[in-house]
């Protein structure tokens, strides 16, 4: 559907129903729908915090997915995950009511705003967006924010309405999303491999992030990346190149250096010393994201000392690298790592904290993301003391490939093993690991709930 006739329907709508209103992503953008006028319903199955929210907000949810649901809505908004066999999608199709992807409701969301600012890659855009937001705020630059993860600043939510000014948003690759939005400035941090049920080669890959580049007039790259050497190729518009490598770029993180695992280092624009920046999360990619979030504050012509001082205080989202609790002497995090580049990044500042061990447990995500690079998975744990496979977390597939975590903690090597349950696995950290070690649950799915197991 093209922006034009997105903006027709939209505009004579009054009621819109969102299928599968709980997600993250769907949540926020109910809360912005009512907030611009829209009568919003939506349908999940199950109650949750977010719906909960949406609940208290006036926002009526039906705790199941039945077609009498959509009957007298004037459009649907659906994610990627709801399929014609729906019940609501089925009925909404036989009434001829409007179906609008979630990335075609959040591209028309944004067109009213004047610096519109996607942060797109495989890894680290839910934590950039996150950066660049705190940023923006602490500049009391008052942005209007769609994040795919929650954050502090932002009351443990995902969104924030502000001004037509800033819009500062998440660009997500899988299907091409992205492709559905309108950027002024495009940010992209890396190209890899990875939803290798949609994306069936690196050209394919490559391709997708060239167009979404091309939608804005400027983009922000990371030009160690090769792949996006390749994505830039064609690009007319105005290209701010950055560095943490020491490559030609408009933009440089100099004289780097980490303490615990938390870096800090000079930002160069050009010959020019910015200044030093302090970061409060762990890890070389870090630099990255915090050096990408400056140049998108320096083009808004934001105040350099609120910069520095929102990256000094900036925590990290919700479930990257999030320190959960204690136990018995022992600390327990959350990452929400689930691809092998990500694993090892994050493993490699976790590795330089300083604690006597590091446990690990991962829950794969998906069984076509665990077959398409199982190797490179097994290899991803090198260096903690331990790891423990739990089962994978089918999220919208069924197991027709015939992985399994059991066969991942085999090709994993000595230091590798396969628990069958959440309980089993929370127990078995508490017997094994001791005071001074570092237990960290990994994954995209709810893995999270075995760190809270071992915590309370």
């Amino acid at each position: 559907m093209d922006k034009k006739e997105i903006n027709e329907i939209l505009g004579k709508s009054k009621h819109l129903h969102f299928i599968g209103i709980g997600g993250i992503s769907m949540s926020s953008l109910a809360m912005i729908a009512k907030d611009l006028g829209f009568t919003v319903t939506g349908s999940d199955r199950s109650s949750s915090e977010a719906t909960e929210k949406l609940e208290n907000a006036g926002i009526k949810i039906i705790y199941a997915h039945k077609a009498e649901n959509v009957i007298n809505s004037d459009a649907v908004v659906y994610t990627a995950a709801v399929h014609n066999d729906n019940p609501e999608m089925a009925k909404a199709i036989e009434l001829g009511l409007p179906l609008i992807k979630r990335a075609e409701f959040l591209g028309y969301i944004m067109q009213s705003y004047k610096n519109r600012i996607g942060v797109a890659g495989m890894h680290g855009k839910s934590t950039t967006t996150s950066m660049i937001s705190e940023i923006f705020m602490v500049a009391d630059a008052d942005p209007t924010v769609v994040n795919g993860v929650k954050l502090k600043m932002l009351d443990g939510g995902a969104y924030r309405v502000g001004s037509k000014e800033h819009f500062i948003f998440e660009a997500c690759e899988y299907t091409d999303s992205f492709l559905s939005f309108f950027p002024s400035v495009a940010i992209v941090l890396n190209i890899d491999r990875d939803h290798v049920d949609y994306f069936l080669s690196m050209e394919q890959t490559v391709e997708s992030f060239a167009k979404y580049i091309n939608l804005a007039e400027k983009a922000i790259v990371n030009i160690d990346d090769d792949y996006i050497k390749t994505a830039i190729k064609d690009y007319n518009g105005e290209l701010i190149r950055v560095s943490t490598k020491g490559s030609d770029a408009e933009y440089n993180a100099k004289n780097i250096e980490f303490v615990n695992g938390l870096g800090s280092f000079d930002a160069y624009k050009g010959d020019k010393l910015l200044g030093r920046v302090e970061l409060s999360v762990p890890g070389e990619h870090s630099i990255l994201d915090a050096l990408v979030s400056i140049v998108a504050a320096d083009m808004a012509e934001l105040d350099f000392e609120k910069v520095v001082k929102a990256l000094r205080g900036f925590k990290g989202a919700h479930r990257r690298f999030e320190y959960i609790g204690e136990y018995n002497g022992i600390d327990v995090y959350d990452d929400y790592a689930h691809h092998p580049s990500e694993i090892m990044t994050t493993l490699e500042g976790v590795l330089k904290r300083g604690y006597n061990r590091v446990w690990c447990v991962f829950q794969p995500h998906t069984y076509s993301r665990t077959a398409g690079l199982l190797n490179e998975f097994a290899l991803a744990f090198k260096g903690v003391h331990k790891v423990v496979f739990a089962d994978i977390f089918a999220a919208r597939e069924t197991d027709t490939l015939g992985v399994s975590s059991k066969l991942l903690a085999q090709m994993a090597g000595e230091n590798a093993l396969y628990i069958d349950s959440f309980e089993k696995i929370a127990q078995y950290f508490k017997e094994n690991a001791k005071p001074g070690d570092l237990i960290l649950t990994m994954g995209a799915g709810d893995v999270n709930k075995i760190a809270d197991m071992i915590v309370k």
